[in-house]
């Protein structure tokens, strides 16, 4: 049996780079080797859930620019699995949640940065999912209470995302953590931990300086994901914890 995890992809350079956190991603992988792997990816956004359905070798999407050559060369040739996708889409349609297929599309930064970092041999199949930032945090949790029992069946959900992502305001340079960032996740491991759903659900308004950690929710909606698709009977646990940038978070959970 594997958790559900909510794991931060940051910066691309995680994927070349040799920092405390990528360490970290090594390490993790070690804990657990699953047969397959589900991934929400905050660079894939679509207005209906859209899963990746094919048995193919992935492409390896460089939707990012402005970086060192090194990176570009970087590949992640994973097969997908359609009969993984088929029991998630089963699962989501179960629950009444809308859901689409996708054939095409490859494994975007979101994917295959950390996945390169826990398991570089790309032999695990993985089947990516699109989020969409539009839906209120209860709809995203629902999505992962979904896939809810995968973890039984050794299939590793991960919602890929930032809790802290604010790029418009970073501080180059600086490695560590402005206060208020620092308050914005403590206030959600504590309401992780104490099990408070209905404040989670409602960040926005309780959650301090929710708009400067979160000025568009792409990248916040994994978590709620990640988290609904845990056992509920296990206390969440911060994995992983540091910044960067001043407002950039790193901090991972396991459901």
């Amino acid at each position: 049996m594997v958790p559900s995890l909510f794991l931060a992809h940051g910066s691309p350079m995680l994927a070349i780079e040799q920092t405390d956190y990528t360490r970290f991603l090594a390490e993790l992988a070690g804990r657990f080797r699953p047969k397959a792997i589900v991934v929400f990816t905050a660079h894939w956004e679509r207005p209906v859930t859209t899963v990746s359905s094919s048995d193919g070798v992935y492409d390896t999407i460089y939707d990012f620019g402005g970086f060192p050559d090194e990176l570009y060369q970087v590949t992640y040739p994973a097969k997908g699995s359609s009969a993984v996708a088929e029991k998630v889409k089963e699962r989501l349609r179960g629950a009444g949640i809308e859901v689409a297929s996708d054939t095409s599309r490859g494994l975007d930064h979101g994917s295959w940065t950390l996945l390169h970092r826990m398991y570089p041999e790309a032999d695990i199949p993985v089947v990516q999912a699109s989020v969409n930032p539009y839906l209120p945090p209860r709809e995203q949790y629902k999505i992962g209470e979904a896939l809810r029992g995968l973890g039984e069946a050794d299939v590793l959900v991960i919602g890929s995302g930032v809790t802290v992502h604010n790029l418009r305001i970073i501080k180059w340079g600086q490695k560590t953590a402005e206060p208020w960032a620092v308050e914005f996740d403590d206030w959600l491991v504590e309401r992780m931990e104490n099990g408070d759903l209905e404040a989670l659900f409602d960040y926005e308004e309780r959650a301090p300086h929710a708009r400067l950690a979160v000025p568009r929710a792409e990248h916040f909606v994994p978590l709620y994901i990640a988290m609904g698709a845990g056992d509920p009977g296990r206390k969440p646990e911060v994995i992983h914890r540091s910044y960067d940038l001043g407002t950039l978070s790193y901090m991972c959970l396991q459901f």
